[in-house]
């Protein structure tokens, strides 16, 4: 699982299509939102989904909380990951590991100015159920909890790879420009980018971001795994 790249946000095929010619390995759908701000409607994504695998993932990203609606809701679109941004309790998480226990999970952990105790928490008391946590950014302006465009203090996210038993995902604010430093500074098993790859005019992820981005964290990862001794994916 080392070494892998997600590009989340998608919004129609031939956004899909761009990315996974430009070398991404999982793409994130971000569906049944709070603000109900989605960026293509369910019945896209499931097709997209069908398209895309099983040579890439496609990987739900929601603020679903409740272990029945989430299996359903997995089953309905046709992953096998899900990224879960809500509040999901540690017995919920155990309740979904039972409903679809072939589930890939990954559970955020949104970093903020001083919650490093509360993410330490989390971990510690999920983690039995999760097979990787993502690191994402808060924005106090807004209470957004992911696709923020900022980034965070990255030693929080390197302390959370160091005490997790789980491999780590790291996201907020990644670039083309950053990913590299990001990947040495943190050691996480993954990346994710979102708003750093678009297009500022037209929102849509750009082709040359997506490809020097795979190129900056392909080439990361391989000098991290080289200094660390272990083999890159």
């Amino acid at each position: 699982m080392y070494g892998l790249i997600q590009v989340a946000g998608i919004i129609d095929q031939a956004e899909a299509d761009l990315i996974i010619e430009e070398g991404a390995d999982w793409l994130g759908f971000a569906l049944r939102l709070p603000a109900k701000n989605e960026d293509l409607s369910e019945a896209d994504a499931a097709a997209i989904v069908k398209a895309i695998q099983p040579g890439n993932k496609g990987v739900i990203i929601t603020y679903l909380t409740e272990a029945d609606e989430i299996a359903a809701f997995c089953a309905e679109i046709g992953v096998s990951a899900i990224q879960l941004h809500g509040d999901v309790t540690p017995a919920e998480l155990s309740r979904l590991r039972t409903l679809a226990p072939d589930l890939y999970v990954l559970k955020s952990l949104v970093v903020k100015s001083d919650n490093i105790d509360e993410l330490r928490t989390i971990v510690e008391t999920s983690a039995e159920w999760v097979d990787m946590f993502i690191t994402d950014s808060f924005n106090p302006a807004t209470g957004a909890k992911g696709a923020t465009g900022l980034t965070h203090d990255w030693s929080v996210s390197a302390e959370l790879v160091r005490i997790s038993p789980k491999p780590l995902m790291m996201a907020g604010g990644l670039t083309p420009e950053n990913v590299a430093a990001a990947i040495e500074a943190v050691r996480p098993a993954a990346v994710d980018a979102h708003t750093g790859l678009e297009d500022k005019a037209t929102r849509r992820k750009d082709r040359e971001k997506v490809r020097v981005f795979v190129q900056e964290a392909r080439a990361a990862f391989a000098r991290v795994a080289a200094e660390d001794g272990r083999s890159a994916s």
